[in-house]
């Protein structure tokens, strides 16, 4: 089995791109921060809908569904699941909140995982919750012509566990010393738990919920305001291809990290820009029409209906709808096509 000692990674040379996105994401924390002692009323009404569109999109990039209604009375504990899907999400929902209301408290430790994960499935009639793996799993894919192969294969079940204390310690031992950046840190355990891919099912959603965890702890509290895994899920490929390049050599102690520490670090980059332009539009007592004006005066290209809405996200489905409708009339956006393929350009860039 491979090693796993962490504190290699302070020898490493890491390129510009990698440092450049470092240094950003440490000034955008800075400047979070400052917001969260300026503007409390305003972040609070974004932590909700960041939980909804975490938990929806967390769940959606493995083919987890309910409808947007259902889906929000879940997160708010107003009904009970009706299927084995809305049992995955409640799972996902309460694991969420554990995270959001007591990462201080949350160790990493193999231990700690397994209650995680035992509460992911604490809906579920499967049984596999807070076990780690007890058969052989394999990371597939499905070619252009709709073959399904293997992608890569993971540890071995006997393996798993001294694995997965493996990287817990390793993590642990470099976080304490601080040797290595956090930002550099979290990907790297992450790949590894997703290689070692330690559960029968819910390897996915578990590894999402422990990078929320890890910057929370490291205090990149980002996630509770931006749903990191709505940006995933919405370049799903993306993070698909960078997990597939950092696999080769993963065995051998001779994969590059540095694919996914790159898509990582754009994700949560990308993540603080929308926090500030979020908090300057909740800042206000705006009427909805305004709201996404400002909102779309910020985006470049095409755009659809729901991106405004992740870009408004303290106004209702019917208020942006409405407000699309009033902008187009006015001549300020330019409609697109027709159904599920309309798009909205600004007028501005015609």
């Amino acid at each position: 089995m491979r090693s796993f000692d962490y504190s290699v990674l302070k020898n490493k040379t890491w390129d510009n791109e990698i440092l450049g996105l470092v240094a950003q994401i440490h000034e955008y924390k800075g400047r979070q921060e400052l917001y969260l002692r300026q503007k409390p009323e305003e972040l609070d009404r974004l932590v909700e809908i960041a939980k909804i569109q975490s938990t929806e999109a967390s769940n959606e990039i493995e083919g987890i569904r309910t409808t947007n209604t259902r889906l929000k009375q879940l997160v708010a504990d107003k009904t009970v699941p009706r299927n084995r899907d809305e049992e995955e999400i409640m799972g996902y929902r309460d694991v969420l909140n554990t995270i959001h209301e007591n990462y201080e408290y949350i160790p990493i430790r193999a231990n700690y995982i397994l209650q995680l994960h035992r509460d992911l499935f604490r809906y579920s009639e499967k049984g596999i919750g807070g076990h780690f793996k007890n058969t052989q799993n394999y990371i597939s894919a499905t070619d252009s012509e709709g073959n399904e192969f293997v992608l890569f294969t993971p540890v071995t079940p006997y393996e798993t566990p001294p694995a997965v204390d493996a990287i817990c310690e390793s993590y642990n031992r470099v976080i304490d010393t601080q040797e290595i950046d956090a930002l550099l840190l979290t990907p790297v355990f992450i790949h590894d738990f997703l290689c070692i891919h330690p559960f029968n099912d819910g390897n996915g959603r578990m590894s999402r919920l422990l990078t929320t965890l890890l910057l929370y702890k490291c205090g990149y509290v980002i996630g509770k305001y931006i749903s990191l895994e709505s940006k995933i899920a919405k370049n799903k490929n993306l993070y698909y291809d960078a997990l597939e390049a950092c696999q080769r050599g993963w065995y051998e102690n001779q994969e590059d990290p540095a694919p996914f520490i790159k898509y990582l670090l754009r994700t949560i980059l990308a993540a603080y820009r929308d926090f500030e332009d979020r908090v300057d539009l909740v800042s206000e007592k705006l009427p909805a029409v305004e709201v996404v004006r400002r909102a779309v005066y910020g985006k470049i290209g095409k755009f659809t209906k729901r991106d405004i809405m992740e870009l408004c996200p303290t106004i209702g489905k019917t208020s942006v709808e409405n407000s699309i409708k009033q902008l187009v009339d006015r001549g300020v956006l330019v409609k697109h096509g027709s159904g599920r393929s309309t798009y909205y350009t600004r007028s501005d860039a015609e």
